[in-house]
């Protein structure tokens, strides 16, 4: 289903602010906006932007919901546990 942007509202309860947040992460997410507005950023705002969502990342997501939902390896599927780590590093959320 494709995200409606006249769903967007915020401030009146914290479901609709999560509702309303999750449909303007996949607004942000969709390739064209995304890389017109990339385009846009300075180096400074990048950093800062990237800095405060990771942080944000970090507190609300285990390393494990990380790698399996955000970054889509099925590595860390729960069904699929026996793979070795990629490059054999360990991808410590910790920062």
């Amino acid at each position: 289903m494709k995200p409606d942007p006249g769903q967007i509202c915020f401030g009146l309860s914290l479901g609709l602010d999560r509702s309303s947040m999750a449909t303007f992460l996949q607004l942000c997410g969709e390739r064209d906006f995304a890389e017109i507005f990339a385009g846009r950023l300075s180096e400074a705002e990048i950093l800062t932007l990237a800095d405060h969502v990771m942080g944000l990342v970090r507190r609300h997501l285990s390393e494990d919901e990380y790698h399996r939902i955000f970054l889509k390896d099925r590595r860390h599927d729960p069904q699929d546990t026996d793979q070795p780590e990629r490059d054999g590093h360990s991808n410590d959320l910790s920062g």
